[in-house]
């Protein structure tokens, strides 16, 4: 294709892993037996990769015991903890797919998930945060309580049989997770590798759901081909070895946890270290200090509350050296702190959906500090990515438009929804990812924002990325997020919404000063909003949507 024009290709000479996770694990267990695979300090779990393989052995014939066929989904929701990565490879091991719940799920979403993709058993945790998770799966199914484990018959969920309780509780309907860590017989063992072996690498393994902005979440499909292969790769951008210990502080149910923390770990046979049941700074930094952690991943958010820790400088983080930002734009400022006070000179930038599992562009640790900063990296090998204009043209370098994306990581689709798979994938294979990008002529990408957060002002394009990376120019703003609010004259006005630095004071006139003849005076906020915090999912991403909604209401404007 013609050099000037924004396809890319990431054609590469490491070919792609044509295995299912299972068959893989137990190869990387054979090469890296010895090799601590799991730390979880809170709950002094210390496994190497043949203890954690004999594990997922034990597990994966425990759930077949029960009674479940490959194919069966069976969901998890719980925090971070050991018991998750057992019921990730598992599941894998034995032809389940697992099905990611939210922990900030309340009852009605919990009942829409299990009934969407009819999950026939439930794996939770006792609670978690201000979740009580028992007494919100026995809301929902209320025959538990009449049941005997695994015989469970809902009116509701006539394809639920079995709910597992993590830890030591008995509870009625349930079964505990640890009697299911029996090591299995002869005949239950030959029975698991007879499944295993007849596994295709392009069968589901997982689904994820997705919070759309509108509407239901949709479960997107993914193939143990998707995240294996992608885990591998993430892992590769980083040069991870067996050496290395990752320090995994980001939600294990969403992609950035089970996939760029997980099995980019195990596809490199490194150690996987979590540091708690959720994020809390003061236990990332605890851990990374004890466990002598080489990479550490986050959201900026995060990254910057372990800079702003009030004990940061006590701890020895020499050991780090580099790790994934993702989930939003990194302000350049944040990114120099990071490098230079956490060590972590190979950091990279990913950028992703779940629907591609998830990365599609990563950078990789030798690029100019500059261009990880500015660019979310080139295209990820075996990946090619066009950007078209509204028409569906593929656009020349330099110019932006919709973000799609083609090969071995798209979704098999959302589960159950084909309406919603044919909007996404078109009939070419390529996902719009609805995100706005930029690809310059060496084939490093921009996102400039969401198609939906382009703020269009009297006809003038405003890319709220670009006023909120000015806005962290000025030394009193700690985070700024750049919504459009609804205006009878132009259509739309911009509002930005700042988070000041604790202790600082500033007023509207001082940030739009601070703008003047700096930037375009269309792109001038023409409402500066003072908040506490930003509207967010529980991975971190900001609710933009939300935020707007929010700032049009207090300002009493209505679209």
């Amino acid at each position: 294709m013609h050099p000037s024009l924004s396809y890319v290709h990431g054609a590469h000479d490491v070919p792609l892993i044509g295995e299912t996770i299972g068959t893989f694990l137990a190869g990387v267990a054979a090469r890296h037996g010895d090799n601590e695979a799991l730390v979880v300090p809170h709950q002094r779990v210390r496994w190497t990769y043949a203890e954690l393989d004999a594990r997922v052995t034990n597990l994966a014939a425990g759930l077949l015991g029960l009674g479940l066929q490959p194919g069966d989904r069976v969901g998890i929701w719980s925090q971070n903890c050991a018991e998750w990565v057992l019921v990730q490879f598992a599941t894998a091991r034995a032809g389940l797919v697992m099905v990611n719940i939210n922990p900030a799920y309340r009852r009605t979403e919990l009942e829409y998930v299990l009934e969407k993709v009819q999950c026939a058993a439930l794996i939770l945790a006792p609670a978690f945060k201000s979740s009580d998770y028992l007494a919100i799966a026995n809301e929902v199914i209320p025959e538990l309580r009449t049941s005997a484990p695994g015989r469970l018959h809902s009116a509701r969920l006539p394809h639920l049989r079995h709910v597992v309780r993590l830890g030591d509780g008995e509870t009625p309907g349930m079964r505990n997770f640890d009697t299911l860590l029996a090591p299995p017989d002869a005949a239950r063992h030959e029975a698991l590798a007879a499944i295993e072996a007849a596994l295709q690498f392009d069968d589901p393994v997982n689904i994820q759901f997705t919070s759309g902005t509108t509407g239901s979440p949709k479960g997107a499909t993914l193939t143990h081909h998707n995240i294996l292969n992608n885990g591998f790769f993430v892992g590769e951008a980083m040069k991870l070895t067996h050496r290395d210990r990752l320090c995994i502080p980001v939600p294990l149910y969403h992609c950035f946890g089970m996939v760029l923390g997980n099995l980019a770990c195990v596809t490199h046979g490194a150690t996987m270290v979590f540091p708690g049941e959720g994020f809390e700074p003061k236990a990332v930094l605890e851990t990374v200090q004890a466990e002598r952690c080489t990479g550490l991943h986050g959201v900026p958010t995060m990254f910057i509350s372990l800079l702003d820790h009030p004990d940061f400088g006590r701890y020895d983080l020499s050991t780090l050296r580099t790790g994934i930002m993702a989930g939003s734009p990194c302000p350049a400022e944040v990114m120099g702190r990071v490098i230079e006070r956490m060590h972590l000179s190979e950091i990279t930038i990913a950028y992703g959906m779940t629907e591609t599992s998830p990365v599609s562009f990563q950078s990789s640790v030798d690029d100019p500090v500059a261009l990880r900063v500015s660019t979310i990296g080139r295209v990820h090998p075996h990946l090619e990515v066009k950007i078209v204009d509204a028409q569906g043209r593929i656009v020349p370098r330099g110019v932006k438009g919709e973000l799609l994306t083609r090969g071995y990581s798209v979704m098999l689709g959302y589960w159950g929804d084909e309406e919603k798979t044919r909007e996404a994938i078109d009939s070419s294979r390529w996902m719009h990812t609805g995100d706005l990008a930029v690809i310059d002529e060496q084939g490093f990408a921009a996102i400039v924002g969401r198609a939906k957060d382009m703020v269009i002002r009297g006809g003038e394009n405003i890319y709220p990325r670009e006023i909120e990376e000015f806005l962290y120019r000025h030394p009193k703003v700690l985070d700024v997020q750049c919504v459009g609010v609804p205006d009878p004259k132009y259509g739309e006005e911009l509002c930005a919404c700042i988070v000041l630095r604790p202790g600082a004071v500033a007023d509207e006139d001082e940030i739009r000063e601070f703008c003047k003849g700096q930037i375009a005076h269309y792109k001038v906020p023409r409402y500066v909003r003072f908040v506490s915090a930003f509207p967010m999912t529980v991975t971190g991403k900001i609710q933009k949507y939300v935020l707007r909604q929010q700032v049009s209401t207090d300002l009493g404007l209505s679209g």
